[in-house]
């Protein structure tokens, strides 16, 4: 039988991807008690990297879009690390980077793709504290990273 989480995830036609591996010398995530805490997932999507700097190269709904598939990779990790996204009680805390051009300040606006997921996915127990920072540049050029910290049992 299917967990209520994956059932909802069907629900609305979304499909996790596999779990990212280490680009470095770092684990996915890390367990310590009831909280999981998962390492930055970059935006990838299906045909690769998406890279780019919002305010030059990409717009608010591309960089949410990016943001939306690091979401993906957080919650693929979260099963990697729990067997069964029904043990994820709550998200507790996103933090996202984005590649901004130094004028750009519309991260929250970016990182909003991240949080919608969570809600979408996990209902109440999706809505969390969270910190949306500019940054001059990110690993392989790409749009924005997010990392998260999750309460499991």
């Amino acid at each position: 039988m299917a967990s209520d989480i994956e059932a909802r995830l069907s629900a609305l036609n979304i499909t996790l991807p596999e779990a990212p591996m280490p680009a470095a010398n770092y684990v996915p995530f890390v367990r310590t008690g009831n909280l999981l805490f998962v390492s930055g997932q970059i935006s990838a999507g299906p045909d690769g990297l998406i890279t780019g700097k919002l305010g030059t190269d990409l717009s608010v709904e591309e960089g949410a879009a990016a943001a939306r598939r690091c979401g993906l990779a957080l919650i693929a990790q979260a099963r990697a690390a729990t067997g069964d996204l029904d043990k994820v009680k709550r998200v507790v805390k996103l933090v996202g980077f984005v590649n901004s051009a130094p004028d750009f300040t519309d991260q929250p606006k970016v990182v909003n793709g991240c949080s919608d997921l969570m809600v979408e996915v996990f209902g109440e127990a999706g809505r969390h504290a969270r910190s949306a920072v500019s940054a001059g540049a990110l690993p392989m050029g790409v749009a924005v990273e997010i990392e998260a910290i999750f309460e499991v049992e």
